[in-house]
């Protein structure tokens, strides 16, 4: 059976202040694409399919008609809820969009979802483990000593209905320990978060949700699919990948990571501002340094004329290291005069903003050159 692993959607992210919702449409167009050229059985979702616990009617939408795609093309479909996700919101209607082969994850109940398919090898059991706190765990199984994520996933995977004789997959959203994190998760993991990998060494294929990083832990098997979008600069040279999976006869899974084009690169641009003006246009998102010594007021203005979806914008001079957010709605043409002197001074000075006296000159000044 073939299976095409993703994760970590984030339906409704911004990038800084950028809406990423044309970007996330396109990416959902390409994995629809990739299942179907790839022939793929199922597809694995392996959790955070939003960005917010309660989200965007925008990304509820495009998530509908990514499903709605894929099930009309006779792909099922096994979803989990993530750590960002509401999983009373994903699991809405669970039970009435299985007959359409889409599972989705519904209220845990202290145990794994199990749902049985079968192939010309035998049936092949598909275990939803949407996120779990350990607190959760232990509201299940009160007389369980149960401290760390580790005793917690093990107990519900104890109490759970698995034969390990058997094909098994499991679909889980939790860090596992020796995971990659990139700059663009939630950094309140810690070592009692984690979950040691070999707890889940019985399965044929562990599609893990929860680290934008493609990565495999412990073993080729056990696999992140990582983020099919980057969504920081941190994440600038990941190949973004889906994860192609064939389980074969029990003992015999192979991995094939799938390259997935990104609609718009994230990435940093340094450099002096001529070399920069030089280089070819484009509406990657970028972060974008400038090395000169001196700086005109006017420099984003000119940038963006090069790269119009600048989100970052840094001096990295000897007098200053000054870090300016700005988003592709920003204009500084729109900026009165005394707000463009206080920016430049500010960029010039180490963020000291002028002072009455400078101020009162710069209107005198600008008033005078006015009134010639």
């Amino acid at each position: 059976m073939r299976f095409l692993h993703i994760a970590d959607l984030h339906l409704g992210k911004n990038l800084l202040e950028l809406p990423l919702y044309d970007e996330q449409a396109k990416m959902l167009e390409t994995l629809t694409d990739m299942a179907v050229a790839n022939k793929a059985d199922t597809v694995l979702i392996a959790g955070d399919i939003y960005q917010r616990s309660a989200p965007q009617a925008e990304a509820m939408e495009m998530l509908s008609a990514f499903l709605s795609g894929l099930a009309e093309r006779s792909i099922k479909l096994f979803v989990i809820s993530g750590n960002h996700d509401n999983a009373q919101r994903v699991s809405y209607l669970a039970s009435l969009v299985r007959q359409s082969g889409v599972y989705i994850s519904e209220s845990f109940d202290g145990k794994t979802q199990k749902i049985s398919l079968s192939d010309e090898y035998g049936e092949i059991d598909i275990h939803l483990l949407p996120f779990v706190r350990v607190s959760a765990v232990k509201l299940k199984y009160p007389g369980e000593k149960i401290s760390t994520c580790t005793e917690a996933v093990q107990c519900v995977l104890t109490h759970s209905d698995i034969d390990y004789s058997k094909r098994n997959v499991l679909i889980s959203h939790q860090f596992i320990t020796g995971g990659e994190l990139s700059g663009s998760e939630e950094k309140t993991i810690g070592t009692l978060e984690s979950v040691d990998a070999e707890i889940l060494s019985g399965f044929d294929y562990v599609a893990l949700g929860h680290l934008h990083k493609p990565q495999k832990v412990f073993r080729d098997t056990i696999r992140y699919a990582g983020s099919p979008l980057k969504y920081s600069f941190s994440e600038e040279n990941d190949v973004k990948s889906a994860v192609l999976v064939d389980v074969g006869e029990k003992g015999d899974t192979k991995v094939q990571l799938l390259p997935i084009p990104q609609p718009k690169d994230v990435r940093r641009v340094e450099g002096s501002i001529s070399d920069i003006m030089l280089m070819p246009y484009s509406e990657d998102l970028v972060w974008v340094s400038v090395t000169d010594e001196d700086v005109p007021p006017d420099t984003r203005r000119m940038i963006t004329t090069v790269f119009p979806n600048m989100l970052r914008f840094t001096i990295n001079n000897s007098k200053t290291n000054q870090t300016l957010d700005v988003t592709n709605t920003e204009n500084v043409e729109d900026l009165d005069a005394e707000s463009l002197f206080k920016d430049f001074y500010a960029l010039q000075n180490n963020s000291v903003q002028p002072g009455e006296k400078q101020l009162a000159l710069f209107r005198d000044l600008f008033t005078w050159e006015e009134a010639k």
